[in-house]
């Protein structure tokens, strides 16, 4: 029986292993010539094409290398029937500003373009290519470097000899060979032809050019988005511009309608005319300006500038410094509609509701429009149909039982307390606009601890409004609070507490989407108590300070380990500890998500630091290693030359896998204790992994 049991483990193990290991391609390229007859000495552009998976996005080729993310490369063998002209060129690549890399680079979806313009020198004309990307996916958070090798010419094309004439006019008005170089940003390489000989020739790298424009940043899920839209809606309803329209609309439909069941067809045709009014605001917006523009919108400096005006604007409105009105002749106009009666009047009367309101929601409004900005195509008329969703919501509800409105709250003092508390929120989000337009330029206006001490002093300062110690115009009188606002004070005063720590260099995980990156901070307090006290790894006394690529990597939180395969697994046999392997990469923004909010994690730092020993093997690292160190991959037979294709290579070759994050906890008989695992961020599966990788350790030993 126990046999029994165990060969069922093994099965389901692995089960496991080869439903989570595979080696995944979620492109695919093809090369051709813009055109398939072509005269020698005039110039043709190669078009590379690539068709990507629709949750993936290839990384393109025009920006800086050093940012993180793994720039698409193209590399030609030279030979004596052509040479380039100029450099590489991506054809339509989309823009983002990543806050984790602190810069923007370019991507594509679904398809790509690159075109490399060539000049024909002779009739056997033809070219030797190679590629190199990443792909990653925002579903789960992989990443994957690949490779792909290019034929283009030979018997594919019709390469007609020059007259003299056409020699001599080619010559006449041909540019300039362009030099191969990419500014201070990456070394220059020589353009010149080699003939083929039977000496491998070296590779012709394609230029890299740079687009200096700034761009946008990442969203959140979309998800999370139409969460906060419906709560933004339940906020506008308790505004002193609705709140009070709540019972005056739903009596109207009760006194005007012969039976209680036309009240409530009344009442939800008045919800779907709001809903609807609202959902027309989403979709215009979307079909203005459509899912990149809106990336840029939300994103480009110039715009973010404006929306930190816009929102401070906003919150000077709330505060009751003036009232931002639509005219008042489109307001009676509209009003004048809904004594039409029937469907058409219900139609204006929420039409109505909506203008009037204006000078209450219009900020809520424009808000939540804002934070659409560089999602889906969609995502603005998802968003307004979550808020008005939340905002029609009442007016059915109390149609269908109208018992219910005596329970509603009075109108009073409260309801402008709710709008000033609305305007703090209003200036808080106005700095994080100012934040990406900061972060782009690098103008150093907001850097971590600024904007943290300014969230600090709006938190604050509601927290002693809702303690009645501030009075703005349109407060009433304060006596005493009730307890709900007493309740929201401390809410405020917590928030401040939250913060405080990371004026002196605390992660405050939960708002890394909002506030400026960690790099920016001066005082990082955390950073100087770990280095004081050497690593804070207990493991560091172990691990030799020249360990091979320690010069070119180093592992976060102070931890210390190896970037060797070897190296690493004669140190675990040394030490008679499991490997913990870490395939990651420079360009991997989810590695770096897990490293700080999973590896940063106490119970998970001590549990690297005294139970594994750490290898972390970068799968996009350029750096190319002496010819003695070459490997000839078992999986496509190519040479591999680089630490990341060697590394790469290690990846798919021994664990049938190619994305990362991905973590592989190892025996020393260089076989997986436990299922690998991907990306994750829930820490109390990562420690689990972590102690049950120790665990069948320790039982392997036992057992030998």
């Amino acid at each position: 029986m126990k046999n029994l049991q165990h060969i069922a483990i093994i099965f389901w193990l692995f089960i496991g292993i080869s439903a989570q290991a595979q080696v995944q391609k979620p492109i695919s390229w093809t090369a051709k010539l813009e055109k398939d007859q072509v005269v020698v000495g005039s110039t043709v552009d190669i078009i590379f094409s690539a068709t990507i998976d629709g949750d993936w996005y290839l990384y393109s080729s025009d920006f800086d290398p050093n940012l993180g993310p793994m720039v698409t490369t193209f590399k030609f063998t030279p030979n004596s029937s052509y040479e380039l002209v100029g450099g590489i060129k991506p054809i339509g690549a989309k823009k983002k500003y990543d806050p984790i890399w602190e810069g923007e680079y370019t991507y594509f979806k679904r398809k790509a373009e690159f075109r490399q313009t060539v000049r024909v020198l002779n009739e056997r004309f033809n070219v030797v290519a190679n590629v190199t990307y990443q792909v990653c996916t925002d579903l789960d958070g992989r990443c994957i470097p690949l490779e792909d090798d290019f034929a283009i010419g030979g018997a594919d094309v019709k390469v007609i000899p020059a007259t003299n004439g056409q020699m001599a006019e080619i010559r006449a008005t041909a540019p300039p060979t362009e030099a191969i170089t990419t500014g201070e940003l990456a070394p220059a390489a020589d353009t010149t032809m080699v003939a083929a000989s039977n000496k491998p020739a070296p590779v012709q790298e394609a230029p890299i050019l740079f687009n200096t424009e700034p761009v946008g940043t990442t969203g959140e899920s979309l998800a999370g988005f139409m969460i906060a839209a419906f709560i933004s809606g339940l906020l506008a309803l308790l505004t002193p511009c609705v709140f009070p329209m709540i019972p005056m609309t739903v009596s109207f439909f009760i006194r005007k309608s012969q039976s209680r069941a036309q009240a409530i067809g009344k009442g939800v045709i008045f919800g779907f005319s709001i809903v609807s009014i609202y959902m027309v605001i989403g979709i215009v917006f979307s079909l203005i300006f459509g899912a990149d523009a809106a990336n840029l919108l939300a994103t480009h400096w110039l715009p973010n500038v404006l929306f930190f005006l816009i929102f401070f604007i906003f919150a000077l409105s709330f505060f009751g410094m003036f009232d931002i009105v639509l005219p008042a002749s489109l307001t009676t106009k509209i009003d004048s509609q809904a004594d039409r009666g029937g469907l058409m009047g219900i139609f204006f009367m929420a039409l109505t509701l909506a203008v009037v309101s204006f000078s209450c929601t219009g900020p809520i409004v424009g808000t939540v429009l804002v934070e659409a900005a560089g999602g889906s195509l969609f995502k603005p008329a998802l968003g307004m149909f979550a808020f008005s969703l939340a905002f029609a919501l009442p007016f059915a509800l109390f149609a269908i039982f109208p018992s219910l409105l005596s329970g509603l709250p009075k109108s009073g003092g409260w309801l402008n307390v709710v709008k000033v508390m609305l305007g703090f929120i209003e200036l808080a989000l106005a700095f994080k606009f100012l934040s990406v337009a900061d972060q782009v330029y690098h103008w150093g206006l907001l850097n971590r601890p600024i904007f943290i001490a300014i969230w600090i002093a709006i938190a604050l300062t509601a927290g002693i409004y809702l303690l009645g110690k501030i009075r703005l115009p349109h407060d009433s009188p304060v006596e005493s609070i009730g307890v709900p606002r007493f309740l929201a004070a401390i809410v405020a005063f917590a928030f401040v507490i939250y913060l405080l720590p990371g004026m002196f260099g605390a992660p405050l995980a939960a708002l890394s989407g909002y506030l400026p990156p960690q790099t920016t901070h001066d005082f990082d307090l955390v950073s100087l108590i770990r280095q004081s006290a050497g690593t804070g790894s207990v493991n560091a006394g172990t691990i030799p300070q020249n360990v091979k690529y320690g010069d070119k990597f180093k592992l976060p939180h102070g931890l210390k380990g190896y970037f060797d395969y070897k190296e690493a697994l004669a140190a675990a046999k040394k030490e008679n500890k499991p490997l913990f392997i870490d395939f990651t990469g420079h360009g991997c923004v989810n590695c770096r998500k897990m490293e700080a909010n999973v590896w940063s994690k106490p119970e998970v730092l001590q549990r690297l630091q005294n139970d594994y020993i750490i290898l972390a093997l970068y799968v996009d690292d350029p750096t190319e290693l002496p010819e003695s160190e070459w490997v000839v991959s078992k999986y496509d037979g190519k040479v591999k030359k680089t630490i990341g294709k060697i590394n790469a290579d290690l990846q798919i070759t021994k664990f049938n896998n190619n994305a990362q994050p991905y973590y592989v906890l190892l025996g020393h008989d260089e076989l997986p204790l436990v299922t690998p695992v991907a990306y994750d961020e829930n820490v109390d599966n990562f420690i689990r992994f972590l102690d049950a990788g120790k665990a069948n350790f320790r039982a392997k030993l036992a057992k030998n």
